[in-house]
């Protein structure tokens, strides 16, 4: 960590070179004898890179920034936040403490939190970070955090860790391919803490999770902006009767949708109907959760078709959790093929072409507001639907 940074002339330089090219920067003489180029460039950078996800740090003054691939993965305040309500008790050890954005938030609801971070300058950073942040009930350790907890006779009311993926083979992961290896160290880590979080990237299923883990109370999925962000895995001390999955968007406004798992199994009745006044396309939250079924029951919606994750009704349902459109009518390829100007976004759904085709065949040009909707349903079948936008994430 190069304090030297922190000199009132090199972050007034960083605050108005915010709008620079970084490549530029970084390839320019640096105007300050103590810091490279490249240390300024990764400050801008980085700051840059935390206007909306991190506000608070962007909004402080003197905040030291690590390498920028710790900021591009570490939380959002917005999940960060959500997290911290997953807590119990009093006291949280962080096994993989990072740049400390979920530290923080975790000290704002408990009375003391401890950050491990494998990497010294890295946990330095995190600590100095705190200061400034006048957050005074964390405890910063550089050491690693599942050694911490064989060597020491500590416990914690929760246990939160972020395994990072060793490998990827294809588009499927295990957690026994993460480090820290959560699936060889859940005794030891179920018999230091009441409760253990555990963050997983939206790519792991839930049935192979819940298959490498156990004691599993609750699943989290949270999306922003219609983007799956993480799986939250809470586990508890003793095995739970159900586990509860928790669908999440946060948005401006935050949605949930939960159910316990085997609730979704049931067949959902898809009637011979004409498509009705509005279509609902599900936020990726709940597509990733699985309850295609009890979406359709629980909002009084009509299905379109079994493969299809659409839904119609004549009704507004205004809390749900993903887009509202609503429907202008129906097109024909012939139609498509009329219209000299067409525009319109393009969303394919369980239809014969992708979106990117249908685009080059119909030579559809982007719109802001009118969507064209590939798709089909039981009783019509391919179909075309002409939609605006009403709520969207």
């Amino acid at each position: 960590m190069n304090k030297n940074i922190l000199a009132p002339a090199v972050q007034e330089y960083i605050n108005n070179h915010l709008n620079g090219d970084v490549f530029t920067i970084a390839m320019a003489k640096s105007p300050f004898p103590e810091v490279s180029s490249k240390e300024l460039a990764n400050q801008i950078a980085a700051k840059q890179k935390s206007v909306k996800k991190l506000p608070t740090w962007y909004q402080q003054e003197l905040i030291y920034y690590p390498a920028l691939l710790s900021i591009e993965q570490c939380s959002s305040e917005s999940t960060a936040a959500y997290k911290s309500r997953l807590t119990i008790g009093e006291s949280l050890i962080d096994l993989t403490g990072g740049f400390g954005v979920d530290s923080l938030f975790f000290a704002r609801k408990l009375k003391s939190v401890t950050h491990c971070e494998l990497y010294p300058e890295l946990s330095e950073i995190a600590a100095y970070n705190a200061q400034v942040l006048k957050q005074s009930n964390m405890t910063f350790l550089a050491l690693d955090g599942i050694a911490y907890l064989q060597e020491n006779q500590v416990a914690f009311d929760n246990i939160y860790i972020d395994p990072a993926r060793r490998s990827s083979i294809g588009k499927v992961f295990m957690l026994k391919d993460c480090t820290p290896n959560v699936v060889e160290h859940l005794d030891l880590l179920l018999s230091k803490s009441r409760r253990i979080i555990i963050k997983t990237a939206p790519l792991l299923d839930l049935s192979a999770g819940l298959k490498e883990l156990k004691n599993v109370s609750e699943i989290h999925v949270v999306s922003v902006k219609n983007e799956c962000k993480e799986l939250l895995w809470v586990l508890e001390n003793q095995p739970a009767e159900q586990v509860k999955i928790v669908c999440t968007t946060l948005n401006e406004q935050e949605k949930n949708f939960s159910f316990f798992k085997g609730e979704e199994d049931t067949e959902a009745e898809i009637p011979e109907l004409d498509l009705q006044e509005y279509l609902y396309e599900p936020d990726t939250a709940l597509l990733k959760g699985g309850a295609f079924n009890l979406i359709a029951s629980r909002y009084g919606l009509q299905k379109l078709h079994s493969q299809t994750q659409l839904y119609t009704s004549s009704k507004v349902i205004s809390d749900f959790p993903g887009r509202r459109f609503k429907i202008n009518g129906l097109l024909t390829p012939a139609d498509l093929k009329k219209e000299k100007d067409l525009r319109g976004n393009v969303i394919a759904r369980n239809y014969r072409d992708k979106a990117e085709q249908l685009v080059k065949k119909y030579k559809i040009k982007p719109d802001q507001h009118r969507f064209l909707i590939f798709t089909q349903s039981k009783k019509q079948g391919y179909l075309v639907i002409d939609a605006h936008i009403e709520e969207h994430y």
